[in-house]
């Protein structure tokens, strides 16, 4: 039987409940109204439950989910989606300038620092917290400083803690053999094309548009995969990231975010527009938030000129000062500066989200960023490592710290050779024409977004 994932409404519908309260929705009638007919939780760390719901109960959740979208919320002056609301609600929103591109090297340090955060998180995704310090203490790899690996881990921690299934056999230190495919590299190559086929003025609807020329739906999740449904559905932009999406404040569009602050050099401004234009396909408030944080940050970085603290402050004056995840963020820095010990920080974090939020969630993952880059005043080393150990989305949250600080360190040489080594240059994934591209070629192709006039 197949259960396909991130889409059934039964399971779905387990996801909203949470997500209403989260954005000042009160949902108590209508999850009364579930239970009582046997609905279930959904699965804390897989897309769908085992046995199909039925079909009352799914036709069920389907009404359910559209009553709770017709909810107000006591957020929604605080968090709007739209742009110009945004930008009022932001004081400090940057001024347009401009700034000369990063050189090619500095992209490739950056390209390949998203894949490194990415690939160190992979066999350890969807783990608890207490499995991963388990496992990398049973190597002496705590605090983290290279590659998971299973050599030396007693059986029963690995029965305990298994690896992701998917990811072990490629992203384990004794198994890598370059880049595997991931999305989060995946639709950093998408917005490479994007980027070549319409230019920084492209529109949403480019972007669906492209996706289905060029993504393959089987390789979405969580938010996309429901926009792509919408999609082929008939239901457009920006309605996609509303439909009935649970996921709509995940942190699917801010993986998405990196060539939008690589392409826009010194205009964090330009280069949150043009995330927000890319998120508002799938995500809504603070999904969207994440992403345009995260591409300011980048883009203030591109410069060359700013540490690693004026970076995150340039990404925090495009996020909504009263959202929650202008809260998030703030929380972040003030844990990063005051515990020596980063373990402490983590701590700190999920017990503050943990309980409210999945461990998709983009509020807690871009504060896990935040505190990450800080601690590590940028270090790349343990900017990676500090995000992958703090939990959660690991691969996602490794994946941007490290183009971050990547981007910061500036070649490719800066970044050790135990990280940049087993990639051999060499990245596998189903976008177009990219499978097996060098991250030099990838480098040279975003320079040249980068320059383009």
């Amino acid at each position: 039987m197949l259960r396909l994932t991130w889409v059934q409404p039964e399971d779905l519908l387990g996801h909203e409940l949470r997500q209403a309260r989260l954005d000042g929705r009160e949902p108590s009638r209508i999850e009364a109204r579930w239970r009582a007919a046997g609905g279930l939780e959904p699965p804390d760390r897989a897309g769908a439950s085992p046995n199909r719901a039925s079909r009352y109960l799914r036709l069920l959740a389907e009404d359910l989910l559209d009553e709770l979208a017709d909810l107000p919320s006591k957020l929604a002056e605080d968090e709007p989606t739209d742009l110009t609301k945004i930008k009022a609600l932001c004081p400090d929103w940057p001024t347009q300038m401009s700034a000369p591109a990063p050189t090619p090297l500095a992209l490739e340090a950056s390209w390949l620092g998203r894949a490194i955060g990415c690939l160190l998180g992979k066999p350890v995704e969807k783990l608890p917290l207490d499995g991963i310090r388990a496992l990398a203490k049973a190597t002496g790899n705590w605090p983290l400083t290279t590659y998971f690996t299973a050599r030396g881990v007693p059986e029963d921690l690995l029965t305990q803690y298994p690896w992701n299934r998917r990811s072990a056999a490629t992203s384990l230190a004794e198994n890598i053999d370059g880049m595997p495919e991931d999305d989060d590299l995946n639709y950093p190559l998408l917005n490479l094309l994007l980027l070549g086929r319409h230019g920084r003025t492209f529109t949403t609807t480019d972007v669906a548009r492209l996706w289905l020329d060029e993504l393959p739906p089987g390789r979405t999740f969580t938010a996309e995969r429901i926009a792509f449904r919408n999609l082929l559905t008939g239901i457009e932009p920006p309605h996609t990231a509303r439909h009935r999406n649970p996921f709509r404040e995940w942190i699917g569009a801010l993986i998405r975010a990196d060539v939008h602050g690589w392409t826009n050099p010194g205009d964090p401004a330009a280069a949150a527009e043009q995330a927000h234009r890319d998120a508002g396909l799938t995500h809504t408030a603070n999904g969207v938030y994440a992403a345009m944080f995260t591409a300011a940050t980048l883009a203030a970085a591109a410069t060359g000129t700013h540490d690693i603290h004026a970076c995150l402050h340039t990404g925090r004056t495009v996020v909504p000062p009263r959202s929650r995840l202008a809260r998030a963020i703030d929380h972040a820095l003030r844990s990063a500066r005051r515990h020596q010990d980063f373990d402490d920080v983590v701590d700190e974090l999920h017990a503050t989200y943990s309980a409210t939020h999945h461990w998709v969630h983009a509020v807690p993952n871009t504060a896990l960023i935040v505190a990450a880059l800080t601690h590590a005043d940028g270090d790349f080393t343990g900017s990676v490592c500090r995000a992958v150990s703090g939990g959660w989305d690991t691969d996602s949250a490794g994946a941007t710290a490290g183009s971050i600080a990547g981007l910061l360190a500036g070649a490719p040489g800066a970044l050790p050779d135990r990280w940049r080594a087993p990639l051999k240059n060499r990245l596998a994934t189903t976008v177009a024409d990219f499978d097996g591209t060098g991250f030099d070629t990838l480098a040279h192709l975003t320079y040249l977004e980068a320059t383009r006039p």
